[in-house]
């Protein structure tokens, strides 16, 4: 019988793939292969990702992975934008190539129909090989071409048809501007990594699960494809059941997981953390109750699709935080959910203090404020 996993044994097995409950051991570069990228439409959260798992993690060390071209920002898992290694941006892409195909028939399709894509689709590539654009240039130009079509379908066309990155210094800490784009291939100089056949298709989605449990499991097949955005996983795990471990949650649901991950066991001890806006701890799962306890679900994930920072206590989501920055000055506001004991009260406070540090390092007044 499948030995069953309560929602803190759950939270804690999450929190230590995570490396929420002991700071990394790792660079930036191996972090992000480790996580399978993190969700970065907003060009900060990404960096608030790292320095809450991180210790002493600066700002520039992953904006220089950004302008060396050893990480890549581009539309990935769930089709939003993830900042990735250039090597994961080049070899999961392909991969992912039918969440960006749906995405773009739910949302375009009939302003597209009867087009040739094909031919759009190449015409856009060499408009974008010369020069980085904007996606508002990219639709411009081709609807010169099309002026019967929506501007806008265009440009998303291209976004889901090609693996088009955002190119610095879009991307980098606290730096504003329009995101303009290229495709990988131009920018890395290397062509995406596209299995040669559809056996080698099942073992980079074989690959990818594994790296999705080392990185959230345990996990549903529901939990895998609610993170990757694709379909039709159960046959992965199957072909995987081998190498896997069966458990259960406590609502009987199967979950699998490596034989050999970190389970540290429900009552392992959880220190108060920052998560990042966006964090991917919070948007990995069907279920997110091992982490967003189900009545703050509607405060964290907003019906506008903004999911704040958030603050972990005891490893649960239970309050929310941001900054704000005003001349020499910068505060952090934390908005508890339910009253804090003094001890945790105290912990988000230093938590918040030292998030300040990084933040807004050349700030002369810092002040921190929970409510």
């Amino acid at each position: 019988m499948p030995a069953v996993l309560g929602r803190r044994a759950l939270n804690r097995a999450l929190l230590a793939r995570q490396h929420l409950l002991a700071p990394a051991e790792l660079t930036p570069e191996q972090l992000l292969t480790h996580l399978v990228g993190l969700q970065s439409q907003a060009t900060d959260p990404p960096y608030y990702g790292l320095w809450c798992r991180l210790p002493d993690f600066a700002p520039e060390q992953l904006g220089g992975l950004l302008e060396t071209r050893a990480a890549v920002r581009l539309g990935l898992q769930r089709g939003t934008i993830h900042l990735v290694t250039a090597a994961d941006g080049l070899r999961l892409r392909p991969l992912l190539q039918p969440v960006l195909d749906q995405g773009l028939r739910g949302g375009y399709g009939k302003l597209l129909a009867g087009l040739d894509l094909a031919a759009m689709t190449e015409r856009g590539r060499r408009l974008v090989d010369e020069a980085p654009r904007t996606f508002q240039e990219l639709g411009a130009l081709l609807g010169a071409d099309h002026p019967e079509r929506d501007p806008a379908a265009l440009a998303q066309a291209l976004r889901a048809r090609l693996a088009l990155v955002q190119v610095p210094p879009r991307g980098l800490w606290r730096t504003g501007g329009a995101a303009a784009h290229t495709t990988a291939e131009h920018w890395l100089g290397r062509p995406l990594d596209t299995p040669a056949d559809p056996a080698e298709q099942e073992l980079r989605l074989d690959e990818l699960v594994l790296r999705y449990l080392a990185a959230f499991g345990p996990a549903t097949v529901a939990d895998a494809q609610k993170w990757s955005g694709l379909t039709r996983l159960g046959a992965v795990f199957t072909r995987l059941r081998p190498r896997l471990t069966e458990l259960r949650d406590e609502a009987g649901r199967t979950l699998h997981d490596l034989p050999d991950a970190p389970r540290p066991g429900p009552a392992a001890p959880a220190p108060v953390r920052l998560l990042a806006p966006f964090d991917n701890l919070l948007l990995s799962h069907a279920d997110r109750t091992r982490v967003l306890p189900e009545e703050y679900r509607t405060r964290v994930m907003t019906q506008n699709g903004i999911v704040p920072g958030t603050l972990l206590v005891d490893g649960f989501v239970a309050g929310t935080w941001r900054v704000e920055r005003s001349g020499d000055r910068a505060a952090a506001e934390l908005t508890v959910f339910a009253p804090l004991a003094a001890s945790a009260r105290r912990a988000a406070e230093e938590e918040a203090e030292r998030l300040l540090a990084f933040a807004a390092p050349e700030a002369t007044a810092r002040e921190v404020t929970l409510r």
